[in-house]
This record gives structure tokens, sequence and C-alpha cells, in this order.
């Protein structure tokens, strides 16, 4: 049997290492990662071996040549363009027509057992087998459920915290039957799991997933890199480690010279030829590769040192990686997660701090602070988005440095002289920031559409008129100190899952586009924004009844940016109505749940004193909105949902509704009533926009008082529910409590658990196995439902170490049982 070496990817996300090194080529304890892959193959008798290969491919065929050194015999396919997983096999289609073949990354490191895997694939009469293993952490890959035969049931690639149904994950390590190219279209990118395997599973051929015992790491990262070399030495891994075990841990390759006043404190690794001189000590983890020189007093813990190293008299180094043929001068200070590339020059007493990214051939002078980026820093985390945008606390976490890089990776994925609409709250801090956003994307050949203050709706349908994406700076909702910098596409919609992990790779990559000085954007204040809104508003909402209905309403602006919509609105409407708070309030951008609910008993007091047909709250930025019944009292935001949907779909008797899957599901019996059905979605906002877009939808809310009204726009719009409320009101001719009376109660209950990240995907798996022969629904998290109609949902939040549940039964006590029930379960996995 052949294999295939799959070796073509760029390794961004291992950037700046991988800036002038192939993805393969990074060392792992002093080899190449595709080494370690090959010399596994060879222990199990693959020795035949085609390497795909695109990105630096010479460096590739030049490292390893034709496998004579390795007892190999090694062919290469070169893509001329990337052309995906499974295309850049059928680009090698001519070697591997003959017999079963064998598919491997040449950049993840395991010691799985490959006959057994072989083996597997011939016992099944297998097309495909899948090679899978359990992970902690499943986002970044593939997911994979298979029955007890071993057939795949389910397959995801790289999943959101709420479809991940297990923590069984796909190596992309592939046994294949040479019919499986039949499948895959030459000359075009194709991937395995996205494209061909659906299509064999829809067709019922034999795909089955083999899970496999024994370590596998998908080197991706600076931090799974840097575990992976812990991992070796700690012998967790079985690979071949080049050199001699001098002592438990302590390995000295051949041609090593390390003094006997040299301090080594294992598991560590010097390479061949490298020099360590007395006074040295060397701890835990560390890998000092070829040919590099440590001179005496320096210190090193937990760090990987690529080859021809020169590290100076009395520098520190601890967590970090070192590229090859970099010099770090005397008393230098590197710190933990820094990464400093190939050929770079460090100079005396300098400090470069952690998560510091200094690209291949810079220099940093001497006695230099560096706490940012040579040239661009990154943020510290995995990922920037979160359920708001990109929040944090307002100067700590979100400063103007960060608002000016963000800004400039979102202008690096538009085309130069692209228009972006920008827009704020009435909060200061907002203020400051936009105008640090604003000169960025200028100095990215981006034209700039500046709102200044206006409701978030506004901004949003500002966007979508001609702009190819806008960013609207807000107070965080109920949060006064932070702050979330949200980002549009060229609709108004929050960017979808695929456009913020391209700003996030841009973001995390430093490599912002730049324009030349005649290329700088322009920057315009368009006028009338209020005016254009309002007017495209009433055209698109119906409004018929209204004038002559004598409705009465209070309207509370919540002395946010809503009220500066109304004055052009509420004349308009002819309707009778009262406005309180409708100044901005610079010191209240935001309001606590405890603020929210006093200004809605006030509200409610003001409704009945004045005998009004019913009261809106608005929140600040005017995306939500809140009720009361013409009695004052509170229509809390589950039921204002029901209320609204028993007005529409009664008004259109066609048509559907789009709710999360979080709602209750007396919609559906609301909805089913009036002829309309129920479209369910995700608990994220981008799915409830992207069913809000379909013709044949009505109608859509997601509880917690945000309302899309399909008409006149796609997104979450206070004052677009408040006028469409107001005409099914006056054409319906029944007050807000006798629509509330004649729909069913609900008995949804919610609750949070604790759930540490490293076993969120172990919970999931263990709530899939629970749910046993019982309905599962994987719209978003797992939602099991009972033969009785009951059901439970578990979702794992994916912003905190959080997992959610909701379960609805016939009344509370049944509710909260199955909540008991599924705790236990979700409990049970975390510990």
């Amino acid at each position: 049997m052949k294999a295939v070496v799959m070796a073509g990817g760029e390794g961004t996300r291992l950037r700046p290492m991988t800036s002038s090194m192939p993805k393969p080529l990074l060392p792992v304890a002093n080899r190449p990662i595709m080494e370690h892959v090959l010399r596994l193959l060879k222990r199990h008798g693959l020795n035949e071996t085609v390497v795909t290969v695109q990105f630096l491919a010479s460096l590739v065929k030049n490292y390893f040549g034709d496998g004579e050194e390795l007892g190999m015999e090694l062919t290469y396919a070169n893509e001329e363009k990337p052309l995906g997983t499974a295309g850049s096999v059928k680009n090698a289609e001519e070697a591997l027509k003959d017999d079963a073949f064998l598919v491997i990354s040449g950049d993840a490191l395991t010691d799985f057992d490959l006959t057994e895997l072989i083996n597997f694939h011939k016992e099944k009469g297998a097309l495909v087998t899948v090679c899978l293993t359990r992970v902690p952490n499943p986002l970044e890959f593939g997911i994979t459920i298979v029955d007890e035969e071993g057939k795949v049931e389910r397959f995801l690639e790289k999943p959101t915290w709420g479809q991940v149904f297990s923590d069984t994950v796909n190596t992309g390590i592939y046994v294949m039957e040479p019919e499986v190219f039949d499948y895959v279209e030459p000359d075009v990118p194709v991937d395995w799991s996205g494209d061909v395997f659906p299509q064999l599973m829809k067709d019922g051929k034999p795909v089955y997933g083999y899970v496999a015992e024994g370590y596998w790491e998908d080197v991706g990262t600076h931090e799974s890199y840097v575990k992976a070399q812990a991992d070796v030495l700690e012998g967790k891994v079985d690979v071949e480690i080049d050199g001699f075990e001098l002592s438990p841990g302590v390995w000295i390759a051949e041609g090593a010279e390390v003094h006997p006043d040299a301090v080594l404190r294992g598991p560590l690794y010097i390479g061949d030829y490298a020099k360590v001189e007395a006074g040295v000590e060397i701890r835990e983890h560390t890998i000092v590769g070829s040919n590099v020189v440590v001179k005496s007093g320096a210190f090193l813990h937990k760090s990987v040192v690529h080859d021809n190293v020169y590290i100076g008299q009395h520098s520190n180094l601890r967590g970090c990686v070192v590229g090859k043929n970099t010099d770090i001068m005397r008393a230098a200070r590197i710190e933990d997660g820094a990464v400093i590339g190939d050929e770079c020059l460090v100079g005396e007493e300098s400090i470069v701090q952690g998560n510091v990214r200094v690209y291949p051939f810079k220099t940093i002078e001497a006695g230099a602070f560096v706490n940012t980026s040579v040239i661009w820093e990154s943020r510290g985390q995995a990922h920037l988005f979160g359920a708001r945008g990109v929040s944090g606390i307002l100067n700590v976490e979100i400063t103007p440095e960060l608002a000016v890089r963000l800004a400039g990776a979102y202008a690096t994925t538009l085309k130069k002289g692209s228009t972006v609409t920008t827009a704020r709250d009435h909060s200061r801090g907002a203020r400051a920031l936009k105008r640090a956003v604003i000169s960025a994307l200028q100095a990215s050949a981006i034209d700039v559409r500046d709102l200044e203050n206006v409701p978030l709706p506004v901004a949003r349908q500002q966007t979508g008129r001609g702009s190819a994406g806008g960013i609207m700076i807000r107070t965080t909702p109920g949060v006064p100190d932070s702050v979330d910098i949200m980002f549009f596409d060229g609709r108004g919609a929050d960017l979808s899952q695929a456009s913020q992990r391209k700003l996030d790779r841009v973001f995390a990559r430093q490599e912002y586009r730049r324009a030349f000085p005649g290329e700088i954007g322009d920057l315009h204040f368009p006028a009338s924004v209020f005016d254009s809104y309002t007017g495209s508003l009433l055209r698109n909402v119906d409004t018929t009844g209204i004038s002559e209905s004598g409705l009465k309403v209070v309207v509370d602006a919540s002395n946010g940016s809503a009220g500066l919509v109304l004055p052009s609105l509420l004349g308009k409407l002819g309707v009778d109505s009262l406005t309180i708070n409708p100044g901005l309030n610079e010191s209240r951008p935001t309001e606590t749940a405890d603020m929210r609910r006093s200004g809605l008993v006030r509200l409610g007091e003001i409704v009945a004193s004045s005998r009004a047909a019913f009261g809106v709250r608005f929140d600040p930025v005017g995306e939500r909105l809140s009720l009361v019944d013409e009695k004052g009292r509170i229509v809390e935001d589950d039921r204002a949902l029901l209320v609204m949907l028993d007005l529409v779909a009664a008004e259109r008797r066609s048509g559907r509704v789009a709710l999360p899957v979080t709602t209750t599901r007396i919609a559906e019996q609301v909805a089913a009533y009036h002829g309309t059905q129920v479209e369910w979605t995700t608990t994220s906002p981008d799915d409830l926009t992207r069913v809000g877009r379909d013709d044949s939808t009505i109608f859509g809310g997601d509880g917690r008082g945000g309302f899309i009204v399909p008409e006149f726009s796609s997104v979450f719009d206070g004052t677009a529910a408040f006028v469409r409320l107001i005409g099914l009101v006056a054409r319906t001719q029944l007050t807000l409590s006798q629509i509330d009376a004649r729909i069913p109660r609900a008995h949804v209950l919610k609750r949070d658990l604790a759930t540490p990240w490293a076993v969120k995907g172990l919970v999931m798996r263990r709530v899939v196995e629970a749910a046993g022969d019982r309905f599962v629904d994987t719209t978003d998290g797992v939602r099991v439902v009972e033969t009785d109609g009951r059901w439970v949902m578990v979702l794992p939040d994916p912003a905190e170490a959080v997992t959610h549940l909701w379960a609805e039964g016939p009344d509370d006590a049944s509710a909260q049982a199955l909540l008991d029930e599924w705790s236990a379960v979700v409990d049970s996995a975390g510990r």
C-alpha cells in the first residue's frame, strides 16, 4: 500500500515561524514534523509515499529528496494553486489509482497504529475509513459520530460550540480505495470533509470511522507547537529522538559540547554540535537545536530554539520560540509566549515581552523594551469575536491602539477604495474609539461614511445602502465600563462565522494593508440620515388603520439614541403619543437589569394613568423593545415574542417565522393555528438574520426583546417592531392583554453550569450518549426530546467556561425535573 503525505499548507496561524519555512519542516525535538510522520509510515511498512506540496514546495523537496536517507521512495505532486484536501490528493491520482492508499497530514504529530487502521479498513470493506481520536476542544476539527459497527453517522467540519455534539474528531488520516477519485473533480479546490464525504454518505457508500488509541496533536498554533515539544520530551508520544539519553530525560545529540558546570534539569534536548558553556542553566521542556551556542550565565526554561542560534551571556529565555540563524545578545530577556522569527537580531539588554511576535529579518535595538509585535501586535486570545463582536473593558482590554489594529485588519479583508460606514452610541468612550477606527480605515485605502451617533438599526440600514461593511461602537449592554466593536457585512448584518474567522486570521497574522499616500480614503458625513431611515420604514411596513384608530401610546426612549429617530417618525405615523426620557445622557450609555426593570415599572404607571393602548421601551441603542400592556403590566420578553407572533401570523395566515431553538414549543402551536410554520434557528443572531432574508419569512424574534421585521430589514430593529406593532394593534382592535390571555402559558426554565473548556466536547458526547433512542436535534447544541414532548437543550457557551441548559415541560415542576436530570449528566462529564 502507498501513502500520501499532505505537505502543502501555509501554516498561517504559526507565523512568524512559517513566514520563511513551510509548516511540515518546523522542527519538533530537532526533527521536522514531516520527518516524524515519514518515520511512522516506514515503521508500518508504507515505504512508497507521494508528497503533495504547494507552499514553499522547493524547500520540502530539497530537504527530503527522493527519501533515500530515510530508506523510503518519495515522489512529489506539485499544486500550482491550492486545491483543498481532496483536490491535492486527486492531483496525485496517477500514482495511486491501482490500490488502496493511506492519506496523512505532514504537520500533525502522532504515533497511531496505522497497521490496525488499515486492517480495520479491510475488514469492514470500506470505501473510506476516517481515523478518529478524542480531544478536549473540538472547535478546530471535524467532529464525527459513528455507530456501534463503526459506520459514520454524522460529520461536521470546524463547528461552533453550539454545533458540538461530540469530542470525537477527524484527524485527517484516511485509508481510501481508488474509487473515491470518482467523487473528486480535477483541478478545482475540493475538501474531503466538506465536499466528498457528505456526498459519499448521501449515496450510501461505506464510510467508516476508526477511533485510534495513542497520541495525536495537530500542530497548528504556537501553543500546540510548544506542547508537542514537551510531549515528546515527556515520552507521551512514541517517536525517535536523535541522540543519547545521558540521564533520565536529558537528551544530548552527537557532537554536542556541554560543559560539566552547566546545570541541566530535564526533560530537555540539546541538538548536534551545539555548545553549552559553564554557568548555563537549561530547565525542563527546553529544546536546543543544532549548532546553537549558549554562552555562560544564560538561562533557558520551556523554550524552543531552532538551529544556528547564538544566545549571549546572561540571556534569559522563558517559554519562547526562537527561529533559526537568530542572534540573542548579552543579557537579553525574552518572555513567555514570545516568538522570534528567523534571522533576527535581539540587542543587548533588550526585553521582549510575552506574546510578542517578531517577524523574520528584524532587529531589536540594544536596551529596547518591546511590548508590541514588530511591526504589529497580536491580541492574546484564541478568538477575537464574542457574542457582541469584539468586547472588553474600555482602555484596559479595548484601547485606541487595539481599535486601530482591528480596523486595519477589517480593512485588509476589503478591496481598496471600498466604503465602510461607521457609527457609535452616545458615550464618550465610543466617540474616542470611533475616531481611531476612522483613521485606521482611511490609512488602509478605505472611504468612510461617518453617521456619528445613531441607533444601531439605523447604522445597519445605512451600511446596507452601498457600503462594503460597517463598524458600530457601543457600550456593552448592562456593563457601563465595557464597549463592543461590532462589524457588519455589506447588508448591515453581523459578520458571518466565516468572515469573523477571516478577520481573526488577518489580525492574528498581523499583516495589515497600508495605503500609499495617494490612496488615503475620504471621510464624509451623509445628511438626512434619520429622514431617510423613517421614510424607508414607513414605505415598507404596513401602517394602514393607524391614523383612524385613535390609539394612544407611551414611548420611553431611555435617554438613548433611539430618541433621535422618534421626532421624524411619530408625527408621520399620525398616532397620539407621549414620549418620555427623550434626551441623551452621556453618563448613562447603557442600563443594568435593575434599571431596566424600574424603568418598565414607571412606564406601566404612566400607561395605566394615561389610558394608553400600550407602552414601549427601547434599549439605549434602539435595537430591542420591551412592552407594557394597557393595564400597565409588564409583558415579559418571552411573552412579548408570542404576542407579536400571534398578531403577525393572524394577519398574514401564511409564511414562516424564524425563532431560536430555545423558544417554547407553544410558538409552534400559535404559528400553526394561523397557518404559518416555524423555522428553528441557532441562538446566533446571524442565523436569525439569514432566515430573515428569505422572502417567505414574515417575522423573527429571539425572546429577549429582539424582533425582525422582514419586509423592512433582516436584523433586530426596535423602531421597526414598534411601527409594525402599532399597525397590528390598530387593525386587530384587540388589546395586548386580550392577545396574551389567549396564548397558553409556557414553562421553559434555564440553568447555567460552569464547565471547564477542556471538557466541553466530552460533555456534549456524554449528552448524546445519554440521549439513547430519544430524538436528538443538533440545530444548535444538543436538544433531547422525550416521547411526551418534553425537551431539554444543552448548549456550550462560545465565549465562557459555561454550559447553558433549557428545559420545557407541561408545568414548572416537570421542567425543573428535566433540568436536574440533565444537569447531573453535564456535571458528571465535567468532573
